[in-house]
């Protein structure tokens, strides 16, 4: 079946007055797996598993809103009972169309319930890697488990893995790894290195059990977390008694990545250790529980090699190494819980990261400023020069004035447009109120109010100060006009003056577009600073 443990609990559709599929929600993606381009267009009545009741048919003729049981089909062609509720829309035409909202028909217990709230899950939008995955419950009768997975995007364009599994069952489970869930994501926007926020990680848990919030059986827990840079394409994991991850390279071979694993989430007293491997563009790694590879039938070894061979057969897409996966190792019904995670790894080469080594002179400020801009208008991105040649001018002469060589500024343009400065101090940067006679003072205010979100991370070799904008569209090249005609109006690409002034969206039809807003932040900018 497809995705649907992970289901929204907000699946809408429109349909119009022909049974015709018009509008299609992210959460009736997740329910019955079709993309919003294979369901609208597409005959309603396609996506039923059976016939509609008497009294939906009932409703529709008199134009009545309705409520009942349906059966659905998904992508899979799996059937799928769901709650529904029709409401009709009649517009001043006297068109009628129809809002339908759907949701899973919950016939589990209160234990699948939480856990499923729990990994509600959607997948960020971030270059570094594709992701697919999977949550699988144990039998009824042993209860669900803790098992969770996560993907957390991290600042320059990197991204984080998670697989875990919290000892026993039941709904105490499920409840601690809700809580180790949201303690590694706050752990992580602290961009801490992956053996380092394992330990954090477990002192919080070893702080619960001296305090008499939690005994060390409820806590205990392993759990995988790595790290992908789509930059270097270097890979740093550590585990905490957790099972290695399995790689598959471009070239279709399988193995394991060798790994030190520490002891579990909640024991103490051993360190963790980090293993950092460089990943060609184009690898999978495949994270997963041990309900995966072990049952009372198959040791872990015997069903770690089947997991290479399945592994090594090629398959055409990501969900599909999911469902093989699953269906060659698990039983019709598994005796564990298993989370299964797929990722495939991208780079990003030349077109999209610019870096340069600048010396500790102030003299190098405007250098910096100029190389960004010429960077951004190679990229087409020229309308986001004035807010970077700013955050650029801020970073690196706090560099300059308060860090040590060697300085680097990168860029690195993705869906954000990301600056980084890195110098060989550790010590991080603070906002402080700058007084009015003030000379300084003002620099991360300054970041602040121009980026979208800004901060800092720390590195072998000293710290990265990073700050994150979204930049507008590249700007199109004008057409060439035809051969002995002048270059007109309607030659030129581009947006209407009313266009760039406003963004004419349905919601929010006059507020200001990305550029004007960007122009307002500059100018805050400029005044702040004592400019113009």
């Amino acid at each position: 079946m497809y995705e649907n443990p992970l289901v929204a609990e907000n699946a809408a559709a429109a349909v119009d007055a022909q049974g015709v599929v018009a509008a299609w929600s992210r959460g009736a993606r997740l329910l019955l797996g079709y993309e919003p381009g294979e369901a609208i267009g597409r005959p309603a009545s396609d996506l039923l598993a059976a016939r509609l009741p008497d009294s939906a048919w009932r409703s529709v003729a008199q134009q009545e809103a309705w409520t009942g049981r349906v059966a659905l089909r998904d992508r899979d062609g799996q059937r799928v009972e769901a709650d529904v509720r029709a409401y009709p829309l009649v517009g001043a035409d006297d068109h009628v169309e129809w809002f339908v909202h759907a949701a899973r028909q919950e016939t589990d217990g209160a234990d699948l319930t939480l856990q499923r709230r729990l990994l509600q899950y959607h997948r960020p939008a971030q270059p570094a890697v594709e992701t697919a995955m999977r949550y699988l419950p144990a039998e009824p009768q042993t209860g669900v488990g803790g098992d969770w997975f996560d993907v957390i995007p991290l600042s320059g364009a990197r991204v984080a893995l998670v697989v875990g599994d919290v000892v026993g069952h039941g709904i105490n489970a499920s409840a601690t790894m809700g809580q180790l869930r949201s303690a590694m994501r706050t752990l992580a926007d602290v961009d801490l290195p992956p053996d380092e926020l394992l330990t954090q990680l477990d002192d919080l848990i070893l702080e619960e059990i001296e305090e008499g919030i939690e005994s060390a059986g409820e806590v205990g827990a392993t759990c995988l977390y790595a790290v992908y840079d789509p930059v270097s394409r270097h890979c740093t994991l550590a585990s905490a008694g957790h099972l290695a991850p399995a790689v598959v390279m471009p070239d279709g071979s399988v193995g394991f990545i060798p790994l030190v694993p520490g002891p579990p989430l909640g024991v103490g007293g051993l360190p963790f250790e980090a293993t950092e491997v460089r990943l060609p563009e184009g690898s999978l790694l495949v994270l997963y529980t041990d309900g995966l590879v072990e049952n009372r039938n198959r040791d872990v070894d015997a069903g770690l090699q089947k997991l290479v061979q399945v592994l090594a057969e090629p398959s055409r897409s990501l969900e599909a190494t999911c469902d093989n996966v699953v269906t060659a190792l698990l039983p019709e019904q598994p005796d564990d819980d298993v989370a299964l995670l797929v990722a495939r790894t991208h780079a990003l080469g030349p077109s999209h990261v610019a870096s340069w080594d600048l010396p500790a002179t102030p003299v190098v400020v405007a250098d910096a400023r100029r190389r960004a801009a010429d960077q951004l208008t190679t990229w087409g991105l020229q309308d986001a020069v004035p807010t970077t040649e700013l955050i650029v001018s801020e970073l690196v002469t706090n560099a300059i004035r308060h860090a040590s060589a060697p300085i680097q500024l990168r860029l690195i343009r993705t869906a954000a447009l990301i600056c980084e400065v890195s110098d060989a101090s550790s010590t991080a940067p603070h906002l402080r109120r700058a007084r009015t006679l003030d000379e300084g003072g003002r620099g991360l205010f300054l970041v602040g109010q121009l980026a979208e979100r800004w901060g800092t991370r720390h590195t072998p070799t000293g710290k990265t100060i990073w700050a994150e904008q979204h930049p507008p569209l590249p700007r199109p090249r004008p057409r060439r006009p035809p051969p002995g005609r002048s270059l007109t109006a309607d030659h030129v690409v581009g947006p209407r003056k009313d266009e760039r002034e406003y963004s004419a969206r349905p919601t929010d039809r006059f507020r200001p577009a990305p550029q004007a807003r960007g122009a307002n932040r500059i100018k805050l900018a400029k005044t702040v600073s004592g400019g113009e």
